[in-house]
């Protein structure tokens, strides 16, 4: 760590700011200036003692902290007594704040950008940031650390050689079933995001397009109430009622079994005809979903066309 123990110097730096230093544990440090350029800076997703050495080191030496909600980043430099200015920089002000740290960059400035909460960029504001940053030539550092994706991965036990990251879902019902339909076609792990009040629904939906896969539904990671629940996709959803909708949730599903094979259209009717001589609708269904491999939502369908032909079948052999 190049951070030094601070001296008893008290004087201020540039622009009227204390001189650039942090606190760990009541000790406090020397920052360096950070150098002239955008350091993408990840913050902790819950714990605030997740921040690494380098991103306290960085958030003390630069001129000025761009955040999402200042505060929310608030707590987090008054925890190890940074003294940064923070500015807003979020998806509703970008095209006004832009140009205002593109000029500060110009005249030689270190500036830092953070999300509330992760890695900027994912699934956070930051990019057409960066998109500009460097294409006006001024350097972008990326300071690795905290990540809702990479967490929710290793806990979920789930295979992680192959990831598909999708971030929210669409919120209208329509959109997302689709999305889901497209995303079943993923040979991998796909991790996805999800609010408390739509956590449920989106179960039902991950149920009926990939129900025989296994899952995990992670919520609060690194935060006291963390909760890692795995199981079928199906039987994650038939207990939905009972999840706890507050937090912030992160849901992972596994690939396709290696060994699955996707029953053809004509075999699916077959079996789905077969099973429907002597069984319901919804245990027919239930059924097929497990040997065939296709969405749920094109079985019932299918199923309900099939019984509804053997129905008027009969009543024409009755006549």
């Amino acid at each position: 760590m190049r951070a030094k123990a601070a001296s008893t110097d008290t004087s201020e730096g540039v622009a009227g700011f204390t001189a650039r230093t942090f606190s760990i544990g009541g000790q406090v440090l020397n920052a360096p200036k950070a150098a002239p350029g955008l350091h993408l800076v990840a913050t902790p997703i819950g714990n605030l003692g997740d921040i690494t050495l380098r991103a306290l080191e960085t958030l003390a030496g630069v001129d000025v902290i761009a955040c999402e909600d200042t505060r929310i980043t608030r707590r987090l430099t008054e925890r190890y007594a940074i003294s940064a200015q923070l500015k807003p920089y979020h998806e509703h002000n970008a095209a006004t704040a832009r140009p205002k740290i593109l000029e500060r960059l110009a005249q030689g400035a270190s500036i830092a950008l953070v999300s509330d909460a992760g890695t900027p960029l994912i699934s956070d504001p930051g990019f057409k940031l960066v998109r500009e940053v460097c294409a006006a030539g001024h350097a972008v550092i990326a300071l690795p650390g905290p990540s809702s994706v990479l967490a929710a991965l290793a806990v979920a036990a789930l295979p992680t050689d192959r990831f598909f990251f999708e971030g929210f879902l669409p919120a209208k019902e329509t959109a997302r079933r689709t999305r889901l339909a497209e995303l079943a076609k993923i040979d991998a792990t796909l991790v996805m995001f999800e609010s408390g009040n739509r956590v449920q629904d989106t179960l039902a939906d991950l149920a009926e397009a990939m129900g025989a896969r296994d899952a995990a539904i992670c919520r609060e990671l690194t935060k006291m109430h963390e909760d890692v629940k795995r199981a079928p996709i199906a039987e994650l959803a038939r207990a939905a009622d009972t999840l706890e909708t507050r937090g912030e949730f992160v849901l992972v599903v596994g690939p396709p079994p290696a060994d699955a094979q996707i029953m053809a259209k004509d075999e699916l009717d077959d079996l789905l005809r077969s099973r429907l001589r002597y069984d319901s609708v919804k245990d027919t269904v239930a059924h097929a979903v497990e040997l065939s491999g296709r969405p749920r939502r094109e079985i019932y369908a299918r199923a309900l066309e099939l019984a509804k032909e053997a129905a008027m079948e009969g009543e024409d052999g009755e006549e």
